[in-house]
């Protein structure tokens, strides 16, 4: 296994910290509550941003994260990951290839793809994804041009790859004890933590529902997931 996909089977929570959810509170406010609330790896997400502005958020948040020893992933765009000495990059379906991105990027950074079918998480480990999203779980309006696939394909997944997989998609509070019966071990969330009036706790809560499910199936899940 790679050094890479060693890294990320640590993870549990992955905040999304997006410009669209966060309201008026400046990002490096939320990514720092992300943090004291349990994040184990940050994705900025800045679809309308310019090249240069994003450029600069990322070196604001690749900051944060560096002194708090986890990495930040920059989403679609791999150059400016580069630029900013962020850890890596995380690409949709229709974003650059990855083993174009992994040219940009070298061998030692992170990079992960959107997946929305088996099919598609299976192309996502062949072409060298160090991890996958899986999802949208359930229906969500940062992604309204997909339905939910719901929880049934967690499992499917989990038998056909090796990578770590990260279900995204709908979850928060009231969700995510569906996601973790099912069989994930990583969740990324956008606006349960966002949008939430106590960012920090948000986390905190999320977290503390994995790990407690962490410990109990820890034997009995695939690994991957």
């Amino acid at each position: 296994m790679r050094w890479n996909v060693r890294s990320c089977s640590r993870w549990t929570l992955y905040v999304i910290v997006d410009r669209a959810s966060a309201g008026p509170r400046a990002l490096d406010e939320l990514a720092a509550a992300a943090i004291r609330g349990g994040a184990d790896a940050l994705q900025l997400r800045d679809k309308a941003a310019s090249a240069r502005r994003l450029l600069d958020e990322a070196r604001v948040l690749v900051a944060l994260t560096r002194n708090a020893r986890i990495p930040l992933i920059v989403n679609d765009r791999a150059d400016v990951a580069a630029a900013a000495g962020a850890d890596g990059v995380h690409l949709g379906q229709d974003d650059l290839p990855i083993p174009e991105a992994r040219r940009l990027l070298g061998p030692g950074r992170l990079i992960g793809q959107s997946t929305h079918s088996l099919e598609q998480a299976v192309a996502a480990q062949a072409q060298g994804a160090d991890y996958i999203g899986l999802g949208p779980i359930f229906p969500t309006p940062t992604k309204p041009e997909y339905g939910g696939i719901g929880t049934g394909l967690i499992g499917p997944v989990a038998s056909r790859v090796r990578v770590p997989v990260v279900c995204i998609g709908g979850i928060e509070r009231g969700t995510v004890e569906q996601v973790v019966e099912a069989g994930a071990r990583r969740i990324a969330v956008v606006r349960a933590v966002c949008a939430a009036t106590d960012p920090e706790a948000a986390a905190r809560d999320l977290k503390a529902v994995l790990m407690r499910h962490r410990e109990i199936s820890s034997r009995t899940f695939h690994p991957s997931i």
